[in-house]
């Protein structure tokens, strides 16, 4: 018995999978992948929305070497080094690529700031501190993998911290999603929901709901994989860890659909590059305004980004406010007349143009005279 043990050992010291892999679909999925990350390049420059859509880029490329190196792991089954390692780039292209609907919510924010759940510029970095302690789980996680040999006890917790990671990514999801849903019920009810916002907050659902499905799925099979007990010599169980098939149902083709749908819908097209546009409250005229208003200081606001210490000013509701700020004449995204392409060399003339006083500031100014001011 000792020597059967044994040998099975042996086999899976060589073959780390728990079945033959695939040769073929890894590279499939690395070119499918890979042409959307080019694809985003180009309308990041089209648009001018690096700024946004960055981690667009940052996690399709990623999530395309992970793929690449699964390839070459087929076909080097022994390489524990090669096997780790696209592990860990498969897993953490997708959170990476859900930074990317963090930066859309905060300019969506921005967008429409009577709505806005908190301060716009604190959605990135409230969403991004949960999401370093998911990545750091999972670096953690494949360090254990890594270090551990299979069906020990370092290799055990290894797989368990990455399925806890997966379950708070997909708490994250739907805390996301909660915002956008609050968004989108404020600006039906207020009755200025204009068409791109509406597109907007349906994609945001969509592409949260494809990650969500992917952490459910993915949790499922690592629970399922290092909390069972696979009997004596087998170290991979449970249907998901022995069948390749589910890898690219569950994990590749919703990230494909993912990240090609904020190519057909690149968020460029619908939300403004300037942050002090602003939709009116008629949902249909945007102007430049001040920007976000919030006198505290910054750690304040990171600490505290839904204000709980406070109510807003009056001061800070700038958008009751409209006679105040420059009507934009170039269009609008509400209508989609506005477009955001050569935006970059306008936002300096924007900006001048929101300095300028508005004929209600020059009625004021020439309603008063100097014994006024006496």
């Amino acid at each position: 018995m000792s020597s059967s043990n044994t040998t099975s050992y042996e086999e899976y010291t060589y073959n780390l999978f728990a079945y033959e892999p695939n040769h073929v679909l890894p590279i499939v999925f690395a070119c499918i992948v890979g042409a959307s990350v080019v694809a985003h390049v180009i309308q990041n420059f089209y648009y001018s929305f690096w700024r946004i859509t960055f981690f667009m880029f940052y996690g399709g490329a990623v999530f395309t070497l992970g793929w690449i190196l699964r390839a070459v792991a087929s076909y080097y089954q022994e390489n524990i080094g090669l096997y780790i390692s696209q592990i860990v780039l498969i897993l953490a292209g997708p959170p990476i690529y859900a930074a990317a609907e963090y930066n859309i919510l905060g300019r969506l924010m921005h967008y429409l700031p009577m709505h806005a759940v908190f301060h716009p510029g604190r959605v990135f970095f409230v969403f991004v501190y949960v999401g370093i302690m998911v990545e750091s789980l999972t670096g953690a996680g494949a360090g254990q993998l890594a270090g551990g040999v299979p069906g020990s006890t370092q290799y055990t917790v290894g797989g368990i911290l990455i399925g806890i990671t997966l379950i708070l990514q997909g708490c994250v999801e739907i805390t996301f999603s909660t915002f956008v849903a609050v968004i989108h019920y404020r600006a039906w009810r207020a009755g200025n929901l204009a068409p791109n916002v509406k597109k907007v907050c349906i994609m945001l659902y969509c592409t949260s709901s494809l990650i969500l499905i992917r952490c459910i799925f993915r949790a499922i099979e690592n629970f399922t994989e290092y909390l069972s007990d696979c009997g004596p010599g087998v170290y991979h169980c449970g249907y998901f860890a022995t069948h390749e098939w589910y890898l690219y149902v569950f994990e590749c083709v919703p990230m494909v659909i993912y990240s090609y749908w904020l190519n057909i819908q690149h968020p460029g097209r619908f939300l403004p590059l300037e942050h002090k546009r602003f939709l009116d409250l008629d949902g249909v005229t945007e102007r430049i305004g001040p920007g976000w208003i919030d006198k505290r200081s910054k750690w304040q606001t990171w600490l505290d980004p839904f204000n709980c210490g406070g109510r807003t000013s009056d001061e800070a509701r700038f958008w009751e406010r409209p006679e105040e700020w420059p009507a934009c004449d170039d269009g609008s995204f509400a209508l989609g007349t506005a477009t955001n392409r050569g935006k970059k060399a306008s936002l300096a003339s924007m900006r001048e143009k929101k300095n300028k006083p508005t004929p209600a500031k020059r009625k004021d100014d020439e309603a008063s005279s100097p014994l006024d001011k006496v």
